[in-house]
């Protein structure tokens, strides 16, 4: 895949087939540590330790639509073609995590990619699952809650156009803050009533 984004897109659709209630997406950029780690977690129905031993063969899945599971063998080799690591853990009943650590200047080392999409992605396709989204960008960091969100404006689907409309802004501006080099030991935090001012704006 040309964007570790579509990556965590597709990873995150295994929580939702597992039942998860909440779903928590961390990306960790660092120049001076040279590396982007993903962390994917979840508390779905979790996965059998003896299919966890071989979940990353890409002739494994659960799936009958596809007769190959590619997600998680493919993003472990992305992580491991870049000098990074994958790792998975498991526990039934509890959940999943999911960790890929990449090289930030290796060769073959996807761009991130675009997250305000990704994100609207997810909180579309999510149904009833929440998400929490936190990006930590050389020490700044943006938290997008979907739970605060709904909490702030009373309602129990982020669904509405409006609402999606803002979301990708939020996130787009989030980001693009944290990212400049300006606002260097700033953490962007932004109140529930900040939220709801900006979407009744839209």
């Amino acid at each position: 895949m040309k964007e570790l984004s579509l990556h965590m897109l597709d990873i995150t659709q295994n929580s939702i087939r597992a039942k998860a209630k909440l779903v928590k997406l961390v990306i960790i950029e660092s120049a001076e540590n040279n590396e982007i780690t993903t962390i994917i977690e979840d508390d779905g129905c979790g996965i059998p330790a003896d299919r966890l031993q071989k979940i990353t063969d890409p002739f494994v899945t659960t799936r009958t639509t596809r007769k190959v599971g590619l997600g998680l063998s493919l993003f472990k080799a992305a992580a491991e073609a870049c000098g990074g690591y994958f790792e998975i853990s498991s526990t039934v009943g509890v959940g999943t995590k999911v960790v890929a650590n990449f090289r930030r200047d290796h060769i073959d080392c996807a761009p991130v990619g675009n997250m305000a999409d990704t994100i609207l992605t997810m909180v579309m396709s999510f149904g009833e699952t929440d998400l929490y989204y936190q990006h930590d960008y050389n020490n700044q960091q943006f938290v997008f809650n979907t739970r605060e969100i709904k909490e702030t404006l009373e309602v129990e689907s982020l669904n509405e156009p409006e609402i999606l409309n803002w979301i990708r802004e939020h996130v787009k501006e989030g980001l693009e803050e944290i990212m400049e080099e300006k606002i260097y030991g700033k953490v962007l935090s932004r109140t529930k009533s900040d939220s709801r001012k900006e979407i009744e704006r839209t």
